[in-house]
């Protein structure tokens, strides 16, 4: 607890609680970068299970796979950001200890996907296999579950 206090304590953290302005701006980037991270992830997940069929997998999987990086690492910094103005709070919030293990197991699922040979096949114009499509359900399921946690961490 002394070191999340500590957090607590930072120049960056003092700073956000003071401004309404610049936490309001850390927190609207927050949301920008899931929605960009979770509108891109299930965009490609709904084409891995069948929808967009019109639009080859191996259009729109690199694009979105990018987008969806780029949301995830905005979020974890102002996540991280965010986490600073009350840390201690956060670390007891059932919420917040979700969502960070959905949005762990949810990164886990793509790094896990994207380095197999059946993942490099779809890209490639090949056939979907079953992995590859429950890996995009489970996607779905994961950070779908993150953002619920996530709303759900200012009500407890």
């Amino acid at each position: 607890m002394e070191l999340l206090q500590a957090l607590s304590e930072w120049p960056v953290a003092a700073a956000l609680r003071r401004s309404t302005i610049a936490y309001l701006l850390v927190n609207a980037a927050h949301v920008f970068s899931i929605g960009l991270l979770v509108g891109s992830i299930v965009t490609l997940d709904l084409r891995i299970l069948g929808l967009f069929k019109r639009y080859p997998i191996a259009v729109l999987g690199p694009p979105l796979s990018h987008m969806a990086a780029a949301g995830l690492v905005l979020a974890i910094l102002t996540g991280i950001l965010l986490f600073t103005v009350r840390p201690v709070a956060y670390a007891q919030n059932s919420a917040f200890l979700a969502k960070i293990a959905l949005v762990g197991l949810g990164v886990a699922n793509a790094l896990l996907i994207n380095r197999s040979r059946r993942w490099r096949l779809a890209v490639a114009g090949g056939d979907v296999s079953a992995q590859v499509r429950l890996a995009a359900l489970i996607s779905i399921t994961l950070w779908a579950g993150a953002v619920i946690a996530g709303r759900w961490i200012g009500f407890l």
